[in-house]
């Protein structure tokens, strides 16, 4: 067996790669090779990672998008994180059938608790009974939590994900796979590197500012191949999708309700979401939207009324064309909307922004009915950020339950977004591998990812297939 790393570098195009930005993978992709990523729809972080690692489509694995609602419950669940929710094979089962010595590392992938890999680390905030949302990871083993804060302190959580995103978490992610690397000699090592993602969505694709965040990721880049070829592993880069400039917000809940389909209640002053009532509701993520439908008799109304929208380019609404996107899946929608290249869709259900429930205004990637972008910037109409942040912060230290409502409702803000493929080489994701006779073709299907990080790992598995 060789040792293998795939660093996921999210947002990463072939387009990007050159010496002045990004010197440690253009010398990776000048002694190995390079190929353009053929993702899949929905080009989402959940589904596209499910996908490299199982080698089959949601209809197989049940990932179809970063959150769907349960039917059972008829509640929301988004950025769930249990393994068991994958449905198919994983890559290091498979390697584990060929070799019961092989141990796998899952550094920050999702869906990483209750998993089958033989290390993981996750984040998972504590939340006390008092509101707050203390920073903290998951590990596998337990210990492996205790070892990772002593040596590198608390995982960044709030560098993570929110508007004070920085190259922080994966700074952190790096240094903990550089121990894991090194204390447990994982044959394979899946590392996860979210940096690009940010200012992807926050600037636009196009933005000059991107530049300083390609040569902070690509030296975190550097340190893993460094100490993988200082071991003498070998080293993929990959990436889930690309970013595409938008400038059109989808408000597909708000269609929805307008047209009597989606019912709201008032609960002390703010709309909350109606399940229970609503005939119709679109759970969107990025540039997909599951629409699910409590009467069969409304799908031809709600399809009618979603394809008119503004930004919508197609409404799936049969099992025939689900199943050309690899869709036709329980948990997927009744109806899945996709939205052209330059449109989003929003989560929003409410008509007043005065009306807004109190989760719009904060960073709540689970109580939210669907992916919210805009919790990447701060309101631009809080005069003195700082000061305002920092009174909110003392107060829940001092146990006061407190509202960080410090996110806006200004979906206008968003300048990048993902989730349709695009045929374009430009808004493409890449890989590049260490090893240039393990990658041949010029396009590479996201289902063969799977079997391609097993020829890295297995040298003569390739030449017995």
């Amino acid at each position: 067996m060789h040792r293998t790393i795939v660093i996921n570098v999210v947002g990463l195009t072939e387009a990007m790669i050159e010496p002045n930005n990004t010197p440690n993978l253009y010398q990776l992709k000048a002694r190995g090779n390079s190929s353009r990523i053929e993702t899949i729809t929905p080009a989402v972080t959940c589904a596209v990672q499910a996908t490299f690692l199982t080698g089959d489509l949601p209809d197989k694995h049940g990932i179809v998008a970063n959150g769907w609602l349960d039917r059972q419950y008829n509640e929301v669940w988004f950025w769930r994180q249990s393994n068991k929710l994958i449905q198919s094979e994983k890559v290091w089962e498979a390697a584990k059938r060929l070799n019961n010595k092989f141990t796998c590392a899952n550094m920050f992938w999702w869906y990483n608790m209750v998993t089958s890999a033989d290390f993981a680390v996750t984040p998972r905030p504590m939340y006390p009974a008092d509101g707050r949302k203390i920073p903290d990871c998951h590990t596998k083993p337990a210990e492996l939590r205790d070892i990772l804060t002593e040596k590198l302190g608390t995982f960044p959580l709030f560098n993570y994900w929110g508007p004070m995103t920085n190259i922080g978490s994966s700074r952190w992610i790096t240094k903990a796979s550089q121990i894991v690397w090194q204390t447990k000699d994982p044959t394979l090592m899946l590392v996860y590197l979210p940096h690009l993602d940010y200012n992807l969505q926050r600037l636009g694709p196009n933005n000059p500012k991107l530049a300083e965040d390609l040569q902070l990721v690509d030296q975190l880049c550097g340190e893993l191949i460094d100490m993988a070829s200082n071991d003498n592993a070998r080293v993929m880069v990959l990436s889930e999708y690309a970013i595409t400039p938008v400038d059109t917000p989808i408000h597909i809940n708000r269609a929805l309700r307008q047209s009597g389909l989606l019912q709201v209640r008032s609960e002390l002053g703010l709309e909350q979401l109606d399940l229970p009532n609503s005939r119709a509701l679109a759970v969107s993520d990025h540039q997909i939207s599951h629409i699910y439908v409590n009467d069969t008799n409304d799908i031809p109304i709600v399809k009618n009324l979603v394809e008119l929208l503004d930004g919508v380019d197609k409404v799936l609404s049969d099992e025939n064309s689900k199943q050309q996107y690899g869709l036709n899946h329980l948990r997927s929608g009744d109806l899945i909307a996709l939205a052209k290249p330059n449109a989003w869709f929003t989560y929003y259900f409410w008509l007043d922004d005065k009306l807004a429930p109190d989760y719009a205004r904060t960073v709540d990637i689970h109580r939210k009915p669907g992916f919210d972008p805009v919790e990447l910037f701060y309101d631009p109409n809080i005069r003195v950020l700082p000061v305002s942040i920092a009174w909110k912060l003392f107060k829940k230290k001092l146990g006061f339950r407190q509202l960080l409502d410090v996110i806006p409702i200004k979906p206008e803000l968003v300048k990048g977004s993902h989730g349709v493929v695009h045929q374009s080489k430009e808004y493409s994701p890449v890989i590049i591998s260490s090893e240039p006779d393990l990658l041949l073709n010029s396009v590479i299907p996201a289902k063969e990812i799977k079997t391609l990080i097993l020829d890295h790992i297995f040298p003569l598995r390739r030449d017995s297939v």
